[in-house]
């Protein structure tokens, strides 16, 4: 199941709080490169991972957290950089800390984890890119 770009828009188009799940300290590493992209367009980006939330380190000036039921605030989007088959668990916390959207970023589509967010009434987009989406539809320019 796809998602319309007029969701996307939606989800897109104010600044929100969006935890990254899988976001790597390293800049090299996508899903840092998307994660400072939005911070720079005015995001909250919340880091989950737990290696690092083990050690007490942060990202991107943020502190992380080992998941996304340690988060002590609200989260809008929760963007998935993991395997396929490792989405499910996160779609369950997703619903759990009631977020509004679950994102699988590019190159991960598992269904059963999208239809157990769209149950639970949150949007949901597989296989598309927070960043790219962003600048496309909300013409934030260039990618970088």
């Amino acid at each position: 199941m796809s998602t319309d770009i007029d969701t996307m828009r939606r989800l897109l188009r104010q600044p929100c709080t969006i935890a990254v799940v899988g976001l790597s300290a390293d800049p090299q590493r996508p899903s840092h490169e998307v994660a400072h992209y939005l911070q720079r367009h005015g995001f909250r980006i919340v880091p989950v991972n737990p290696r690092y939330a083990a050690s007490g380190e942060s990202v991107l000036g943020e502190p992380c957290y080992a998941s996304l039921t340690d988060i002590p605030f609200g989260v809008d989007i929760v963007d998935v950089f993991r395997r396929t088959e490792e989405v499910l668990p996160t779609a369950q916390e997703a619903v759990q800390i009631c977020a509004k959207c679950l994102w699988q970023q590019i190159g991960v589509e598992n269904r059963e984890a999208d239809a157990l967010a769209r149950a639970a009434g949150l949007d949901s987009v597989m296989n598309q890119c927070v960043k790219i989406e962003h600048a496309r539809l909300l013409g934030a320019g260039q990618l970088g």
